[in-house]
């Protein structure tokens, strides 16, 4: 029998010797995966399914679903309904307008004139300005999912200012069912084309909305056309890299939607059922009892007996009424419809107050350091959806009609692509504390930590037309002999004394 000899090592440098240690056979993967709670297959998680799919197998697969419901919601869930409005108002406001900024100040002001004159035409129907194409189209986006707008090129003869209408299409006629191989080497995935690089090079749309039936459109009604993608943007919410389609903005809410909703008129017909002050008749008679002509017992139709407010009923021998008491659901009802409401409002990503109105449950600080958060989102929003996917691809296309319908004509030196790269501003948000808020702003740009283009971009406003509207005011109050103190020619009163705290006015 062959035996195995001790074997040890000696440390180099020392007098001490270790024993090799035996590899352990390799650890199991269940093993590796407990370290992780949440990949235990603990008891309490062995329920859990969580599928393995890309970005788009599961959302094509459940997104008409989804589009539909959440439609439904919009259509008949007063708090799904002003989730979205909140998501539009926040986000788009009045508009997000663009501010031209090439080196030539003529050229600013000539493109910023010939746009607003274009804004009134944008809508191929004439029911929007093109500020209201972006709110329709950030409204349709966070209802279906994404939106598409078609850029119509127009004949001159059509006598637009500048030969380009937008047409909104909304998501139904982009079939996300839509998957193929296409002979020249394209691939179709949830409707949109993309070339051999991933490009995308096409948009199948449908001619007609496949849900919207008219009259002689059963032909084409399963035709799709591929449009190509220069002449479509898309919108659409990107939470996973290579997503192609986009998912409702409600679809973490939906569900809490739906049962709260249910769970709310439960409570409301309780109420309306304990507001009638509904009564019984219990019967307590002898086996001989004989029922006298004209009393209650005549008036029993179906076991329940009618109540009609001012009655004073006789009963007849033998009976009595007992009322019934429904609970009250008293303050656990409005702090459970409360709880419920910050969910859906944190699901969506709005503020419990935009959803419900309710400012009973905070105060100036708490709400300053909301609302700030919540901007934060909406500049994200602004930026990244609106901004990028929407008012960029669009202006590019305007500026290069613009200067082929001759509507503008550019100075040496500069390129069209320089143009179109303008700033987009917002709607400047409505001041927390006006006093404070101004009065720091004012102490940034006189520091020289922000500069007064940048805060009056802020607002909404564009500082070259501001300092022509002021030039203008000085001019008229000049001629006119007025002295103001807001003129600081004047010497007017300085503003800048230390803020007020607004938890406690008298202390400064």
């Amino acid at each position: 029998m062959m035996r195995t000899a001790n074997v040890r090592f000696k440390v180099k440098g020392t007098d001490s010797y270790v024993e090799p240690v035996a590899i352990q056979p390799q650890v199991k993967m269940t093993a590796l995966m407990s370290t992780y709670e949440g990949a235990s297959q603990a008891p309490r998680l062995a329920r859990w399914m969580a599928p393995q799919a890309g970005p788009n197998a599961l959302a094509t697969a459940g997104l008409a679903t989804l589009r539909d419901r959440s439609r439904d919601m919009a259509r008949n869930n007063g708090t799904a309904d002003a989730a979205l409005e909140a998501v539009v108002s926040s986000v788009i406001g009045t508009g997000i307008v663009p501010q031209f900024q090439t080196p030539d100040a003529e050229l600013n002001k000539a493109m910023g004139q010939a746009f607003l004159e274009w804004t009134d035409e944008a809508d191929a129907d004439g029911r929007l300005d093109f500020y209201g194409l972006q709110a329709a189209a950030v409204r349709s986006m966070a209802e279906a999912g994404d939106i598409f707008t078609r850029l119509r090129v127009r004949r001159l003869e059509d006598g637009l200012s500048v030969p380009l209408q937008l047409q909104m299409i909304e998501s139904e006629f982009c079939p996300e069912i839509k998957s193929e191989a296409l002979r020249n080497g394209n691939t179709v995935r949830a409707g949109v084309e993309f070339n051999r690089l991933g490009q995308r090079v096409a948009y199948h749309l449908y001619r007609e909305h496949p849900h919207d039936f008219r009259m002689g459109a059963l032909t084409t009604l399963l035709e799709t056309v591929a449009v190509p993608a220069s002449e479509v943007v898309h919108m659409a919410a990107v939470r996973r890299p290579g997503m192609i389609r986009g998912e409702p903005w409600l679809t973490r809410a939906m569900v809490k939607l739906h049962d709260l909703d249910k769970y709310d008129d439960a409570q409301l017909t309780r109420q309306q059922v304990a507001a009638l002050f509904a009564g019984f008749v219990t019967e307590e008679m002898p086996e001989d009892f004989v029922e006298e002509p004209g009393v209650l017992g005549q008036q029993i139709e179906n076991g329940v007996a009618p109540l009609e407010p001012g009655t004073m009923q006789v009963l007849g021998k033998g009976r009595k009424v007992e009322f019934n008491e429904p609970p009250d659901p008293g303050n656990a009802y409005l702090e459970f419809m409360r709880l419920q409401q910050r969910i859906i409002s944190a699901s969506v990503g709005i503020l419990y107050e935009q959803l419900t109105g309710d400012y009973s449950q905070v105060n100036d600080r708490t709400f300053r350091a909301s609302v700030n958060e919540f901007r934060r989102r909406c500049a994200m929003w602004q930026h990244h959806l609106v901004v990028f996917q929407f008012c960029r691809p669009i202006l590019r296309r305007w500026v290069d009609l613009a200067i082929l319908a001759g509507r503008i004509r550019l100075p040496a030196g500069i390129t069209s692509g320089a143009v179109a790269r303008a700033k987009w501003v917002p709607q400047g948000w409505a001041y927390i504390n006006p006093v404070q808020d101004v009065q720091a702003r004012t102490a940034e740009v006189r520091a020289g930590f922000r500069s007064r283009r940048e805060v009056v971009s802020e607002q909404g406003y564009d500082v070259e037309q501001i300092d022509e509207e002021i030039a203008s005011d000085n001019e008229r109050t000049d001629r006119l002999g007025i002295v103001l103190d807001s003129d600081s020619r004047t010497g007017g009163a300085d503003e800048t004394e230390e803020p007020q705290d607004p938890d406690n006015p008298d202390k400064r």
